[in-house]
């Protein structure tokens, strides 16, 4: 190869060079874009799912509480919302760890996008104890610990102070790690928002069995409604 030759070949493989790192830091995502009004749920998406069986599914579910009601439980870490005669929808959840789990029958009463998160004093207390500080106030976003959407619980007129949340730690999903709110993954409290309204009637089973008597039967994936939809 003569000098002109390879002058050329140096210069092309420089504009490639150049060209393939300008490229990929545009499609990369970067901390400015990810704390805009608008966040981008794909950015949390690419994170660890949890395991399979805590997807979104259609299930058969038999039980005597009315369409829109939502059963959760805490034990197995499932959600349902039920649609109908042996029709639910199953998600996979995060319950409260050793000590936060709770039970009773609740109601919607406020919901939010993108929410912002006030730590009870109670939590400030306990986890400046464990050498961490929290904010008295966090703005929504994807680095929030509420996620992209927010269901608050209230008993009665009174706010329970547990809500059914989204998480930006979706490999959470199936374990006892929050305070006790019910965390789901970010598409996945988006499905649930879309359909839950306000007033929506929140069955929660777990310690205490303050819920009282709940049937309920998960008899596994709806096969039909998997394949054709509905």
């Amino acid at each position: 190869m003569n000098y002109a030759l390879q002058t050329l070949a140096a210069i092309g493989f420089a504009a490639a060079v150049t060209f393939g790192a300008s490229s990929a830091s545009a499609f990369m995502p970067n901390q400015a874009a990810a704390t805009q009004s608008t966040p981008d749920v794909t950015l949390v998406a690419m994170e660890k799912k949890p395991a399979k069986k805590f997807w979104r599914t259609k299930v058969r579910l038999s039980t005597d509480e009315a369409p829109g009601t939502i059963i959760v439980d805490t034990n197995n870490k499932y959600l349902y919302y039920i649609e109908g005669p042996n029709r639910a929808t199953r998600y996979g959840i995060g319950v409260g760890r050793e000590g936060f789990g709770w039970s009773g029958v609740v109601k919607v009463q406020r919901k939010a996008e993108w929410p912002g998160w006030t730590p009870p004093p109670e939590m400030i207390i306990r986890e400046r104890k464990n050498g961490r500080i929290l904010p008295a106030y966090q703005e929504g976003g994807i680095d929030n610990p509420l996620g992209a959407r927010a269901l608050y619980l209230y008993k009665g007129k009174s706010d329970s102070g547990f809500r059914i949340h989204g998480t930006n730690q979706p490999w959470t999903i199936g374990q006892n790690m929050s305070s006790g709110c019910i965390r789901m993954m970010n598409k996945d409290v988006e499905h649930l928002y879309e359909r839950a309204d306000i007033g929506t009637k929140v069955i929660v089973i777990g310690p205490g069995n303050k819920q009282g008597d709940v049937s309920y039967d998960d008899r596994g994936v709806d096969i039909l409604r998997t394949i054709f939809g509905g």
